[in-house]
């Protein structure tokens, strides 16, 4: 109990840094009020001093910073993000974030999805012909995947399976029914998940190698269990620990991949969100985006250390 406290106060630690952070950039960094009103917020016009005073007090501008910081958060942990610096009015961001989200998460579900099950026949097949002709041949395609960015192999596999093909759709149309749209994602998600998964691959075969070596297992080789049921049964589940330790991590990594792979792909999701709101400023925008991905990170890596318990019950005595 006293270890996932400490890893809770850690969690929450890490949101206010990151949340003090951000807040602070955006609002140091910019003018909020010149993003509000435009070239307005520098007129000296009785009317347009109005609209002025209107806005700071509307976005509590007058505050101190730290003010503003405290003010904000309390809104946010109910579900209130503000409203969107827009010429159309003012849209609440949880509207944008109910509408780009799911998009974002089937992406990196399928992305996920399709990397480990690339990865873990792959690093048990290399495994088990370590050091041989197939595993050098394994170990340069994983690399080559490894070196292409994300965004390099999106424009490759969209020329071909697009372009050239055909087997694939050029863009994502939200409008389309559920399966349809998950078809359209399963490019794009092998952009994110090749080079993902190439890491995976590299790093549980090492470990796999490792654990053959292991004296239980040559135990188990000498009572004549098969090649099979060594690797499935007795080699995997203990090489799964930093296998599970960097599927967490990059889940994270699989977000920032995201931003440039939904511009590729023409796909309305958190990425191209995020990209459009730095662009013009957005900050309430920005900063929504930030704290619901620094959120799903914690979360992901918090599931990471249940997982290392189920893994090896050890864990949880530890």
């Amino acid at each position: 109990m006293r270890y996932w406290l400490q890893r809770l106060g850690v969690a929450v630690a890490l949101l206010l840094a990151v949340s003090a952070l951000t807040f602070g950039a955006m609002n140091l960094l910019g003018d909020p009020l010149f993003n509000i009103l435009g070239p307005t917020s520098a007129s000296t016009l009785p009317e347009d001093l109005e609209l002025i005073e209107a806005a700071k007090a509307e976005y509590n501008l007058d505050d101190p910073l730290p003010v503003r910081y405290v003010k904000w958060g309390s809104a946010f942990v109910t579900g209130d993000f503000g409203v969107q610096f827009s010429v159309d009015g003012q849209p609440p961001v949880s509207d944008l974030i109910k509408e780009r989200l799911p998009r974002t998460l089937m992406l990196l579900i399928i992305a996920q999805t399709m990397a480990v099950l690339i990865a873990v026949p792959w690093a048990l097949f290399a495994a088990s012909r370590a050091d041989k002709a197939v595993d050098k041949v394994s170990t340069v395609t994983s690399f080559l995947f490894i070196a292409i960015p994300n965004f390099g192999l999106a424009v490759i596999l969209k020329y071909l399976f697009s372009l050239k093909w055909s087997f694939f759709p050029l863009i994502f149309n939200a409008a389309d029914p559920f399966w349809t749209r998950v078809w359209q994602l399963v490019l794009p998600a092998m952009a994110l998940a090749l080079p993902v998964g190439s890491v995976y691959q590299r790093l549980l075969r090492t470990d796999l190698i490792t654990t053959l070596q292991e004296d239980y297992i040559l135990t188990a080789r000498s009572k004549g269990v098969s090649k099979r049921n060594v690797l499935f049964k007795h080699a995997l589940r203990p090489s799964l620990f930093s296998f599970v330790t960097i599927f967490g991590i990059n889940t994270g990594a699989l977000l920032g991949g995201s931003l440039i792979v939904e511009q590729i792909f023409i796909i309305p999701g958190l990425g191209s969100a995020i990209v459009e709101a730095i662009l013009r400023e957005d900050f309430p925008v920005v900063l929504a985006i930030v704290m619901i991905v620094t959120a799903a990170f914690v979360v992901i890596n918090i599931l990471v250390d249940l997982l290392y318990s189920l893994i090896d019950p050890r864990v949880r005595s530890a």
